[in-house]
Formats: C-alpha cells, sequence, structure tokens
C-alpha cells in the first residue's frame, strides 16, 4: 500500500492500460476514479473502483469528474482515428482535463509514447500522434502542475525474462519497433501510478522499457537518478530541439498561452 492514500481519477479507464492502472491503484491503497464514456464498458472494471460518465472531447461532461481528486493518470490513445483523433483525444483530452481541473492542485501521471519526438517516421506522417502526444506533453510541463511523463516501449513484447525496468531520457530509440523497447503493461500501469506518490519522480520525463532481469521491488531508485526536466522549458530534458514553437499552429500557442496564464494567475 502506497504511504498517502489518494483520490486518483483514471482517465482512459476503459483502455487496456487504463484498466490495470485502475487495478494498480486499487492495490496500491488509493481510491480509483474511472471516467467512462459509456456507463456499459465500466461493467469490466474492478468492483472497488467508482466510474463516472464523461468524455475528454467534451469540456462540460468533465467538471464532476475531477471534484475532489488528488492526481490524474492519463492513457489516452486515438489509434485508429487518424490525424483528428489524435489531436482531439490526445491532446485534445489531456488540454481539456487540465482546464476542468481549473485550481485543483492535483498531480498529473501522463502516458505518451516511446519515439514521440520523431516526427519523419510513416506513422507520424500518416497520424500526427507524435506531434499531438508532444503537445500534450507541453500543456502538462507548462501547467505548473507536479507530473510524471511516461513514453513506454512496446506493449507486451517481453520475453518473460525481460522484466527489470528501464528508465531513459532523450528519446534516441527511434527505429519504429518493437527494437526500441518493450515493456508489459502491468509494468506500465505500475510506474504510472508509484510516480504519484514519489517526489523523486516529480517533473520528469522519461521512456519505459524492460531488460532482462527481474522486476525491481522498488522504482524509487530508479526515479531519483532522473533529470529533471527544465521548469522553463516545454520540452523534456535532453529531447532534440525539433518541433518550434513559432512554428506551431496558433491554436496550439493559443493553448499554451491560456495555461500558462492561468498557472501565473
Amino acid at each position: 500500500m502506497s504511504a498517502k492514500s489518494l483520490t486518483v481519477l483514471i482517465v482512459g479507464a476503459t483502455g487496456s492500460i487504463g484498466r490495470l492502472v485502475v487495478g494498480e491503484a486499487l492495490r496500491q491503497g488509493h481510491a480509483a476514479r474511472s471516467l467512462v464514456r459509456d456507463a456499459q464498458k465500466a461493467a469490466g472494471l474492478p468492483g472497488d473502483a467508482t466510474w463516472i460518465v464523461g468524455d475528454v472531447t467534451r469540456p462540460e461532461t468533465l467538471v464532476a469528474a475531477v471534484e475532489g481528486v488528488d492526481a490524474v493518470v492519463l492513457t489516452l490513445g486515438a489509434d485508429g482515428a487518424g490525424k483528428a483523433g489524435a489531436e482531439n483525444v490526445d491532446y485534445g483530452g489531456v488540454r481539456n482535463i487540465l482546464a476542468a481541473l481549473a485550481d485543483r492542485p492535483a498531480r498529473i501521471a501522463l502516458m505518451t509514447a516511446i519515439g514521440v519526438t520523431n516526427r519523419t517516421g510513416d506513422y507520424n506522417r500518416r497520424t500526427e500522434a507524435h506531434d499531438w502526444k508532444r503537445r500534450a506533453e507541453r500543456l502538462v510541463r507548462a501547467s505548473g502542475r507536479p507530473y510524471t511523463i511516461v513514453r513506454p516501449g512496446w506493449f507486451d513484447y517481453n520475453e518473460p525474462d525481460e522484466q527489470r525496468i528501464v528508465m531513459l531520457q532523450g528519446d534516441t530509440r527511434q527505429a519504429g519497433d518493437s527494437s526500441d523497447g518493450v515493456i508489459a503493461r502491468a509494468q506500465i500501469a505500475r510506474v504510472l501510478v508509484e510516480s504519484l506518490t514519489s517526489e523523486a519522480a516529480n517533473a520528469k520525463s522519461f521512456e519505459l522499457v524492460a531488460e532482462r532481469g527481474a522486476a525491481q521491488p522498488d522504482l524509487e531508485p530508479l526515479f531519483v537518478v532522473l533529470d529533471r526536466d527544465d521548469p522553463k522549458a516545454i520540452d523534456a530534458i535532453r529531447d532534440v530541439d525539433n518541433q518550434p514553437l513559432d512554428q506551431e499552429p496558433q491554436r496550439v500557442r493559443d493553448d499554451l498561452t491560456t495555461i500558462t496564464h492561468h498557472r501565473s494567475a
């Protein structure tokens, strides 16, 4: 059980990672609140989890969901929905949750993807998913909230003996296939939830993979050795500077301005 019990909102709770986050939050002694678009989908969630109907693309449905929460875990994914889905869900969902939180001092754990700074690969050219996920990361950093940003490798490509968790920075693995790194879905959930109560994980962004060996019983030493993001920057520490802010869409720059002004206020 965690040393501090939190009320955690899981956004993307019915997805393959989100469901595991719900279970992991409960296992660690937190109160888990799941955001679901359809009440029928809540049937598969753990029995001790509460749920609330809302849609990240409809801001008016999110106010009740964030009421009283201490932390939010975002595992959004719009795979298969093309460029519009990437903007509206991967990015817009994060923006709308942050706006709904307003002055509530909730901590954020955001899941994006390894290779998120790779703009020239076929996947990003087709979907713009990396670009929109990176923009979502920037919003979280600019919000001034405590946060951890996790960029997992390829889900569940692990061999049985590949359980040792490794955290990397700089997003240098960009082959676009499982050679970039693999990680079990359950391990992603564990890292996201444990980051919420770790001061060492605050203001840190990292790629998450697993290598040969047993899983570590304590993640704190892994969080400790990571470099914190520059508090004056919107990108992660060591990331390549290949998405200039002055070339971003005006609506994206406006969102950053809005969230930065709210932070200053």
